[in-house]
């Protein structure tokens, strides 16, 4: 990512396995050829060895995350039957309330659709608080994955309109849930629990075996936690709770780090005063 109006980048590698050394000296020369500050690195490992397990680069330090510690993950090897009767009761009984008052989902991957998923997407990030990327990164996302079979849009439709939508993602036998959105009206007809329903279904009927719900908080969190609503909608469906490995930063250019780290926590502060305007 080049930053704006300097001659300088930032690297990101998500969703890796842990580098070794080699792969290690291999960021270092890219690094220093993209002319990076650093490299962003959080590897789609989980917590459960110590990381002396690993090889720890010179350079190498702890950083922010962009992406959450923890994950909930959905096993979709069982039955669809098996799967539906792990879920919680409330949950049970919600899939069943939006299926009998006549929710509809489907599939569907049409401009018209898509842009009506970035107007609700932006309207639940106003209404919830949280940053999201304009709406040209999420196009750009869109164009190149969907016809590369990896995005699928799904809506949940009452009456003709889009209730709720997910973006989907599918890769290696693993279905992720990145984005999801919903509309103010009509939450009494539960249409995101039967979204999700719909996608687990969708994940089974492509083979893949796992259904990675893209981020949750740390086990139990409080009630006054920001996320604690996500983690409610995610907990109904008994997932299992992972913790990965952590964020770590390759750093490339020690002096520049210091100054971008400074630059990037006052850049954080403006972003969240502007999603309270």
């Amino acid at each position: 990512h080049r930053l704006p109006f300097l001659n300088f980048t930032v690297g990101y590698l998500p969703k890796s396995p842990f580098p070794d050394k080699k792969d290690f000296e291999k960021l270092k020369e890219i690094g220093k050829e993209q002319k990076a500050i650093f490299i962003k690195l959080e590897p789609n490992v989980e917590k459960k060895l110590s990381p002396n397990t690993y090889y720890l680069s010179p350079g190498l330090k702890i950083g922010k995350p962009l992406f959450t510690k923890y994950t909930s993950v959905i096993d979709l090897t069982p039955s669809e039957e098996e799967i539906f009767n792990s879920f919680k009761s409330k949950t049970r009984y919600n899939i069943r309330l939006a299926e009998k008052h006549g929710v509809k989902v489907q599939e569907d991957n049409s401009e018209k659709a898509f842009e009506k998923y970035l107007d609700l997407l932006f309207e639940t990030a106003g209404r919830q608080g949280f940053y999201a990327h304009n709406k040209k990164y999420h196009r750009d996302q869109w164009k190149i994955m969907q016809p590369a079979g990896i995005s699928h849009l799904f809506t949940a439709t009452y009456r003709g309109k889009i209730l709720s939508a997910f973006l989907l993602f599918t890769f290696n036998s693993v279905l992720y849930y990145p984005y999801g959105a919903s509309t103010r009206e009509h939450k009494e007809l539960m249409a995101p629990t039967l979204l999700m329903w719909e996608a687990v279904k969708f994940g089974k009927s492509r083979g893949c075996t796992k259904f990675d719900l893209w981020g949750d908080t740390e086990p139990n969190p409080p009630p006054n936690h920001p996320y604690y609503g996500f983690h409610r909608f995610k907990e109904g469906f008994s997932p299992k709770l992972v913790e990965f490995v952590g964020t770590y930063d390759l750093i490339i250019n020690p002096t520049l780090y210091k100054i971008y780290q400074i630059a990037d926590k006052i850049r954080w502060k403006i972003l969240r005063l502007k999603t309270k305007l």
